[in-house]
């Protein structure tokens, strides 16, 4: 386990791990529960760096059954999933605690949200620096280089530190009336 950055306190059989542990991985993710030749088996946790988890039952290190639940405690449904449906976009806070007055409405799930470094994106993991391709944990430990399709994504997708200005370019947009009536 050395080698691969990993470490392991429980119970062992013939040099592996069996019986009652906990293993974390490099990147801070914690299993504690059940194993067998060296394999999650049986009742297990993983738990996320970000405060979420994942119950699960396993079978020689295969998830058979499981749920998971995201850091704010809201739990994931596979079926009648209702949460962020296209007709109630808040947040799961804000549909716990509600919403919050006009002009302090919520940016993120977490109230107040996390300080973004400069030039940064918060990609629920920890912050990406686009310029050099890496994501850092929010303690500042590297946790990966992003490929094209992650940074893709993350650009995309996730919340950033900078405000970019966006709307109608005035150049481009009739201001006067008289102007409007001209353009057909």
């Amino acid at each position: 386990m050395e080698f691969t950055g990993s470490t392991y306190t429980g119970d062992t059989k013939n040099d592996r791990m069996e019986g009652k542990g906990e293993y974390t991985f490099p990147t801070e993710t914690k299993y504690e529960g059940e194993m067998k030749d060296g394999m999650f088996h049986g009742k297990g946790v993983l738990h996320f760096p970000n405060g979420s988890k994942y119950e699960a039952i396993w079978e020689n290190g295969i998830a058979k059954q499981g749920s998971f639940t995201f850091a704010d405690g809201l739990q994931y449904q596979e079926k009648d999933w209702d949460y962020c449906d296209g007709y109630d976009r808040r947040f799961y806070s804000e549909r716990c605690n509600g919403l919050r007055p006009a002009g302090k409405s919520q940016l993120t799930d977490l109230h107040p949200p996390r300080v973004i470094p400069d030039r940064c994106y918060d990609c629920g993991d920890g912050f990406y620096d686009p310029t050099t391709r890496v994501v850092t944990s929010y303690t500042g430990r590297f946790l990966r280089n992003a490929d094209d399709s992650e940074h893709e994504w993350i650009v995309r997708t996730c919340w950033k530190a900078w405000d970019e200005v966006v709307g109608i370019d005035p150049e481009k947009s009739a201001t006067r009336p008289e102007e409007a009536t001209n353009m057909k």
